[in-house]
């Protein structure tokens, strides 16, 4: 997909935007940035989020006769999907332009199914791209560390070689930024939570990561212990789920009041309007977009404590993650529970995630890397 968000390029900043596998998360970011800066002159690059392996390798080839490259930009930024080294050996115009590397995840940190053909390429992907990157922003702090921890183990089993200094270099041109939330999610609600019978809120992907096993285990949790509760599953899902689904779906019908995939944003939003407290099972997160828009919509978090989630769920409402021990994680995700029941929390809105809070950092960060290439 080509996409130019502007006509008039006099006076804007020319931006290149580059995403190499446009998923949901990734679109919404990209098509939010273009949003909040309506200043410069964007121009879009984007590819369809199928065959994973062939475009994380793939698209400098897909995009090796885009005439765009040819043109005078003054800012380039990328997804992580980008091979930004191989496009930048393509393109020798883009040698002088200062480029971006946007971090939604990282492959040092993906979780390895045994499904999945083992292959070191998108590591070497995502280091090469970071190299050649002036900036790398990253949505999560657990993300940032994921990334440098696993490069760092990566170069120690190489055997030679390895420049002096390279992690160091890459923490440094390093920033924090996170995928916003749009400004219209926050709400206030007038009514409190339902404490002796909540309404919980699973709203993930339907995939193996997002922990499916630990979600069925910590219902069945609280159906042992008889704790009063209503739930609703709902995310995306595919031809092919996990199929914990359908016996959650039949082993607590009695429970359920949403069930699946919403397809209008307004059935969703409301949903997060009226569910009291939002939780996660996730063994995989380098953000949590599910868990901040419910946070921002006024629902109490339950979280494990790890991944992103301690960089914004109260530690009154993180249970102890015990990732080689799901039955053991759903009882003290059980314990949690029933104490927050018990305490009744007042919903804590993640402001410093708000598209409006951040906006002046992504501008301070982007407007810092275009004086440098201009400069230099």
């Amino acid at each position: 997909m080509t996409q130019s968000a502007s006509n008039n390029t006099d006076s804007k900043p020319r931006v290149l935007l580059l995403s190499g596998y446009d998923a949901a998360s990734h679109r919404r970011w990209r098509e939010q940035l273009v949003a909040l800066f309506p200043d410069y002159h964007w121009h879009t690059l984007a590819l369809s989020p199928r065959y994973f392996r062939w475009r994380i390798r793939g698209n400098p080839l897909a995009w090796l006769n885009e005439p765009c490259f040819r043109e005078s930009w003054d800012l380039v930024i990328a997804t992580s999907m980008v091979d930004l080294a191989a496009l930048k050996g393509f393109h020798p115009a883009l040698a002088g332009v200062p480029c971006l590397l946007y971090m939604h995840e990282n492959q040092f940190a993906f979780p390895v199914s045994d499904r999945q053909h083992s292959s070191v390429d998108p590591q070497v992907v995502n280091l090469y791209s970071a190299i050649a990157a002036d900036g790398l922003m990253f949505n999560s702090a657990w993300n940032r560390d994921s990334f440098l921890d696993g490069a760092t183990r990566f170069l120690d089993r190489m055997p030679d070689g390895v420049p002096y200094g390279l992690i160091a270099g890459l923490r440094d041109k390093a920033r924090v930024l996170p995928v916003p939330i749009e400004d219209r999610m926050f709400v206030s609600r007038e009514t409190k939570p339902d404490w002796q019978c909540p309404h919980l809120l699973w709203n993930h992907r339907w995939e193996y990561d997002k922990g499916p096993g630990r979600l069925l285990g910590l219902l069945n949790e609280l159906e042992r212990r008889e704790v009063p509760y209503r739930v609703s599953v709902v995310g995306e899902s595919f031809r092919k789920y996990p199929p914990e689904f359908d016996d959650i779906r039949k082993r607590f019908a009695h429970r359920i009041n949403h069930w699946g995939f919403l397809e209008q944003r307004a059935d969703y939003d409301r949903l997060l309007a009226e569910a009291d407290i939002v939780f996660s099972t996730a063994l995989h997160d380098f953000q949590g977009l599910s868990m901040l828009e419910a946070m921002a919509s006024g629902c109490v978090p339950l979280a494990p404590d790890r991944l992103a989630y301690p960089e914004y769920v109260p530690a009154a409402s993180r249970y102890a993650s015990h990732e080689t021990d799901p039955d053991e994680e759903a009882r003290t995700a059980v314990d949690t529970l029933q104490k927050v029941l018990v305490n009744q929390p007042s919903a804590i809105a993640p402001d410093a995630w708000r598209a409006s809070a951040l906006q002046a950092r992504y501008r301070d960060f982007m407007e810092a890397a275009m004086a440098a290439g201009r400069f230099s």
